[in-house]
């Protein structure tokens, strides 16, 4: 992959309760984890922060998709970063912390109708804000895969063509990210689902 340019994530979902609710405790608990895991792993460039809280800035302000409308909340669980390449992102979010999270995903959120994630390149050192994401996101769930909105089973390279995921290459750097953050799995590992 190029230097030239960066893979956006972002992923999107709906509570089964409120935070403070013993239901999503598991996940509120894991979240600083999360973030701590990214951190560390190869090929992590950065990720947006929320307006209020601590930690990085928010790129923009905070919107989320028409999937919440109706849904009795004015927020959801999301996340937006950017990442070097597909298998370095791959490698975090299927291997250690976030992957041990994603095992329980099921007793936090609610079933989706809309995909749980979106992927999308930008030029390295673009702004990016959330409301770009959410529009990707969106036209994923509304048209499919396309090189502006894909999924990991679906991907395409900055140039627009059909690219195949470096299986190989994501075991190793998965590996490589374990070793990097063997205290936060022993730690996520005791926290209630």
């Amino acid at each position: 992959m190029s230097g030239a340019f960066h893979l956006a994530i972002y992923n999107f979902g709906i509570h089964v309760a409120p935070y403070g609710d013993p239901a999503v405790e598991g996940f509120v608990k894991r979240e600083p984890f999360n973030f701590e895991a990214a951190r560390r792993a190869v090929g992590y460039v950065g990720r947006s922060g929320y307006d209020g809280e601590p930690g990085p800035e928010s790129w923009g302000e905070q919107v989320f998709p028409r999937f919440l409308n109706g849904s009795g909340y004015e927020a959801g669980p999301s996340s937006l970063s950017l990442w070097q390449d597909i298998e370095c992102l791959m490698a975090f979010s299927y291997s250690g912390v976030h992957s041990e999270a994603l095992k329980n995903a099921r007793n936090w959120n609610v079933k989706q109708k809309w995909p749980s994630l979106v992927l999308f390149w930008i030029v390295a050192g673009e702004k990016l804000e959330w409301s770009d994401a959410v529009r990707r996101f969106e036209q994923l769930a509304d048209y499919g895969a396309s090189p502006s909105a894909f999924t990991f089973k679906q991907a395409y390279d900055p140039e627009g063509r059909p690219y195949e995921v470096d299986r190989e290459r994501v075991k190793i750097l998965a590996a490589a990210n374990v070793e990097g953050q063997l205290e936060l799995l022993e730690a996520v590992r005791r926290l209630p689902a």
